[in-house]
Order: C-alpha cells, then sequence, then structure tokens
C-alpha cells in the first residue's frame, strides 16, 4: 500500500501542464513507471490521482458489484467516467486532460495533497476554500470519525 505525505503547490502551463516538486517525485519514485489513472473526484471538485496499484485495488472492489443490479451499473458510470492513463513526460510534467481540468476548475495555481494512497490535484482557490469550510466542524468530524476506534494492539481508544 502506498502511504503518500504533504501537500504541494504547482503551476498548470497554458497546455495543462504541471510539474511535480521534488519531494513529490521522491515519494513517487518506487511507482513512477507503473502510471497512474486521473479521475474525478466524488465528493469534492477536484481530481484524484491513484498510483495504477492503488487503482487495481479499488477496481478489484468495484468488480465484486453485481452489474445486474441497475444502482451498480450506475455508481460503476459515474465513478469511471472521465478516468485517463496519464504518466509524467521526461520532464517530471503531468499532463491534465481538458475534460479533467475544466471539471476542477483548474486554471494556474494547483495544490496537490497527498490524501493517503492518492493525490487530490485541486485549483488552489477551490482548495482552501474546502479546507476553510471543513475547518468549522473538523473537530466534530473528527470524534465522530476516530473518536471510537480502538488499536487492537493494546485495546487503548
Amino acid at each position: 500500500m502506498v502511504n503518500l505525505i504533504g501537500t504541494y503547490e504547482a503551476k498548470a502551463d497554458a497546455k495543462g501542464r504541471l510539474l511535480l516538486s521534488v519531494a513529490l517525485k521522491k515519494q513517487l519514485a518506487p511507482i513512477l513507471q507503473e502510471g497512474f489513472v486521473l479521475k474525478r473526484s466524488v465528493f469534492q471538485p477536484c481530481l484524484e490521482m491513484y498510483p495504477m496499484s492503488e487503482w487495481n485495488l479499488m477496481m478489484a472492489k468495484v468488480n465484486k458489484l453485481n452489474r445486474f443490479v441497475k444502482k451498480n451499473n450506475d455508481f460503476i458510470r459515474r465513478f469511471t467516467a472521465g478516468v485517463k492513463v496519464v504518466e509524467l513526460d521526461s520532464s517530471g510534467r503531468l499532463l491534465i486532460p481538458k475534460d479533467l481540468q475544466a471539471f476542477a476548475g483548474i486554471e494556474k495555481n494547483v495544490v496537490l495533497a497527498s490524501s493517503v494512497n492518492i493525490i487530490e490535484i485541486w485549483d488552489k482557490e477551490h482548495y482552501e476554500k474546502a479546507i476553510d469550510d471543513a475547518t468549522v466542524d473538523f473537530a466534530d468530524l473528527a470524534e465522530e470519525v476516530m473518536g471510537n476506534v480502538i488499536d487492537s494492539e493494546d485495546e487503548i481508544s
């Protein structure tokens, strides 16, 4: 499993290419040759970049869905809408396809934010707004999500 750390800023050029920071490229070095999958986020106006190994794990879960259930088929269609396989070019740049740029509202200033095993790619203004909006009730959310987690090794929460 991939565990990514950090938030990085980049600038998109006129063609939608991003030059990844050295620190992020170092983390991605062991998996660069695999390539990545870029898709629309389900919950936010951003993109999600999955290392190919993580995408394959996600697709294994999706493939367990019964396609004779309409909701499942609708979910699969929407979840995979606009999905693209991407790689870094020889200069270490990532090309964001135009349709995905439009979905995320990416113009020039971009934030690449690690989210455990994927990287979220945001227009900087949208990212700052999402973080500001989430700050208000983050303490309540943290308590609700993590408050009852028990460490199985020592049974202390």
